[in-house]
């Protein structure tokens, strides 16, 4: 723009700003009071959700712990905390025994308050939770349900939903259902963008949605695994989803990390042995082709739990298996490990099994790392089959906490 027009245009202002002056400073002072308002109630919003998640990891705690260990000052910590026992999200548990003065109250989150269900929908089946705000499974059941695309399944999984919930107290305080899928999911579309696992490509998921009838939350199985962790205890980790097909997760600063495709995670398709076994992507040598639980079960020829039995008895054809298996996955850990340097949660069908392991497994990812002197990043699930269900409907306890 030309300097004159500039200069008109400032002079323009000028004169309106003199004109108008008195409205223009309310207007500022207007903005600058909202703007203040706003910044006071994220603030609120973001102390409420510190002490929440610290009365969640703590079970019992009073309201001078609470002060203590956010460094909150007391009336602070009343305000909200009398807030939060007056809504029936916290509620008090007992006293503690007296130091002299006044006993004080042990305060816990009422488990009950609220409600969410997540399901799992794999190729043949459906794994439904009903989990309390305490994390606790009340209720779950997995149904052999086999997938199609038609609209009939739809309806059949909203049919079995309701058979799930009947009778169910909780169903009062349901705050919704989180579905977990194995595969590349648009959120913002309600689209599967390709899942090998279902045999789909581009599905819509606004049907599924419909016929549930209240509110859904879509999540990639993996992803949704790795919710069902507490996000204070793993920060910043990765999630490794060791299911008949290999997919994985990773949470910075509490947060999952989706990458700029929705395809962070996908540790099943990187390259373990060049040139090695054929993958079901049409590469070769991929993890997956080593590291999932399908090398075990021989493409569910056989049951984990069928081949965990043959270890135990000594199967020597099975046992050299087993060692091979572990053997790659070591590799997978190491370089994740060099890669991303954090905890790597081992999740999914194997990773259920895999606690009674852990020394063998450590020793052989030892040897492929020389820069570390122990595995202690190495963590076992919370949850095993009923992780990515499970993380699902946990969503909704946070999405909830935010808007409360």
């Amino acid at each position: 723009m030309p300097v004159f027009l500039n200069a008109a245009n400032f002079y323009y202002r000028t004169l309106l700003y003199k004109k108008h002056k008195k409205a223009y400073n309310s207007f500022v002072k207007y903005l600058i009071k909202e703007g203040k308002k706003t910044e006071n109630k994220d603030k609120k919003n973001i102390t409420r959700k510190k002490i929440i998640n610290y009365v969640l990891n703590n079970h019992v705690t009073s309201k001078a712990g609470i002060a203590k260990e956010l460094n909150l000052s007391m009336p602070t910590v009343l305000a909200n905390v009398n807030d939060l026992l007056e809504k029936g999200v916290l509620e008090e548990t007992g006293e503690y025994a007296s130091t002299g003065g006044r006993k004080a109250k042990s305060i816990g989150i009422n488990k009950s308050y609220c409600h969410a269900m997540g399901i799992l929908i794999t190729a043949n089946h459906i794994e439904m939770v009903l989990v309390n705000l305490g994390d606790e499974i009340i209720k779950k059941d997995r149904i052999r349900l086999k997938f199609t695309a038609e609209l009939s399944y739809c309806t059949e999984v909203a049919q079995k939903v309701k058979t799930f919930l009947e009778g169910e107290l909780a169903k009062d305080t349901l705050l919704g259902i989180g579905v977990a899928i194995p595969g590349i999911i648009d959120q913002k579309e309600r689209i599967v963008l390709k899942s090998h696992a279902l045999g789909i490509e581009n599905y819509s998921l606004r049907f599924l949605e419909q016929a549930l009838e209240i509110p859904v939350y879509f999540e990639n199985d993996a992803n949704a695994a790795m919710l069902a962790e507490k996000k204070q205890k793993y920060p910043n980790a990765i999630y490794l989803s060791l299911n008949h097909t290999l997919g994985g997760a990773f949470c910075i600063d509490g947060k999952l990390f989706r990458g700029q495709n929705q395809k962070a995670g996908e540790f099943g398709h990187m390259i373990l042995v060049p040139g090695g076994r054929k993958c079901y992507c049409g590469k070769s040598g991929c993890a997956d082709a080593y590291c999932a639980a399908s090398v075990l079960t021989q493409d569910n020829r056989q049951s984990l739990d069928a081949f965990m039995e043959k270890i135990e008895s000594g199967d020597e054809k099975v046992l050299q298996t087993w060692n091979e298996y572990l053997d790659h996955l070591a590799v997978l850990i190491s370089n994740l490990r060099m890669a991303y340097d954090m905890d790597i949660i081992l999740g999914g069908d194997v990773g259920g099994v895999l606690s009674d392991y852990m020394i063998p497994l450590g020793e052989k990812v030892m040897a492929y790392n020389g820069f570390e002197h122990d595995v202690s990043y190495l963590k076992n699930c919370s949850y095993k089959k009923e992780a990515s269900a499970v993380g699902a409907a946990k969503y909704f306890f946070t999405k909830h906490m935010v808007e409360l």
